[in-house]
């Protein structure tokens, strides 16, 4: 053995604590108690709120997809009418050719007609 070394197993060791390993106070058993219900019930809320999350994921979800559908739909219609809209554009520029309404110059001069409201009244 050395000089001046305590020996293995001697009170000077037990006595000097290793640093961050401070000895804490002894918990009752109602605190340790208290301290697994609080760390049940902690549990238990961050259970709810991730089922609470994931819910309103799956229903943000559903709305997406229930819009994307309409989307859908709508771009259908919108082409659908482009179409028709080509179409009778077409139809009425063949129609201007040969349309005798348009075709006579009388159609175009203004001619005073009389008031149809006034013809029902009575005088």
């Amino acid at each position: 053995m050395s000089q001046g070394l305590p020996a293995t197993g001697s009170v000077l060791q037990g006595s000097v604590a290793a640093p961050g390993n401070q000895s804490q106070p002894q918990v009752s058993p109602e605190d340790d108690d208290r301290r697994v219900r609080r760390r049940e019930k902690n549990r238990v809320a961050a259970q709810r709120s991730r089922k609470k999350q994931t819910q309103k994921a799956d229903k943000l979800h559903e709305e997406y997809e229930c819009l994307e559908q309409e989307n859908t739909v709508l771009r259908r219609e919108i082409g659908k009418l482009t179409e028709e809209l080509r179409h009778l554009s077409e139809a009425l520029k063949e129609h201007e050719k040969m349309c005798p309404l348009l075709l006579c110059p009388m159609n175009f001069v203004s001619v005073p007609r009389p008031d149809p409201v006034a013809g029902c009244l009575p005088r």
